[in-house]
């Protein structure tokens, strides 16, 4: 191994938050022009944008992805800017149905060590290296969030967004959690440990909507996000 390739592997370590080299605080840098770079490019798409995610490992034949498509080009019929994580599965398909549409189709990426890669339908593309600038950009620039069946990441985004509403940290804007088979034993879950142990409060199991048609879907956002 060259020293080059070892510097590199110094530089660009696979656990990103362990990294504690020396001039780590330099990464602040870094994190500071991902903040700007983001807020620059987001603040000039001029329409309301919903927010699809769900699994990147969904294969096109799935009904999810068929259906996520479907979602897709009727919100971005309808004016809506769609935004994504920018790489496969229902982020791809999400971002294929707003562009074959001709909307705005917007991809967050992120470099990951595995799933994660581009896709090709994002006609507005931005690249992160860090999950919490690109969260920031999913809540603050989104009208309403769309929740197609997913991973932990999903789940995360999914109790992040509800975390920043029940807490008044955002303004509360439209969830839908796609596919009644795949949420409602979450769901239940939810109104019988969360609640049951007095953990939630009866109005936060209102955060959140359960649909499965596509144009329910699509009429649901439209009824809360005027475009």
């Amino acid at each position: 191994m060259t020293f080059t390739e070892r510097r590199r592997i110094r530089r660009e370590p696979k656990y990103v938050l362990d990294n504690t080299v020396v001039g780590d605080s330099w990464r602040m840098f870094r994190i500071m022009s991902e903040f700007v770079d983001g807020f620059d490019a987001m603040s000039a798409v001029d329409v309301p944008a919903v927010t699809i995610y769900g699994s990147a490992r969904t294969p096109e034949d799935d009904k999810y992805y068929k259906l996520t498509v479907s979602i897709a080009r009727e919100l971005a019929e309808s004016g809506y800017g769609v935004i994504t994580g920018g790489g496969p599965g229902i982020m791809e398909a999400a971002n294929k149905g707003a562009m074959e549409a001709g909307g705005v189709s917007i991809g967050l990426n992120i470099s990951l060590p595995h799933e994660q890669k581009p896709n090709p339908y994002t006609n507005f593309p931005l690249d992160f290296k860090y999950f919490f600038v690109r969260k920031v950009m999913f809540m603050k620039y989104s009208m309403g969030f769309i929740c197609m069946p997913g991973g932990f990441g999903s789940l995360d985004e999914l109790f992040e967004s509800l975390t920043l509403i029940q807490t008044q940290r955002i303004k509360p804007f439209p969830i839908v959690l796609v596919g009644s088979e795949f949420w409602s034993g979450l769901v239940d879950w939810i109104e019988d440990k969360l609640l049951g142990y007095g953990n939630i409060s009866s109005e936060d199991t209102s955060l959140f909507q359960i649909l499965d048609d596509s144009s329910e879907v699509v009429n649901y956002i439209r009824k809360a996000v005027i475009v």
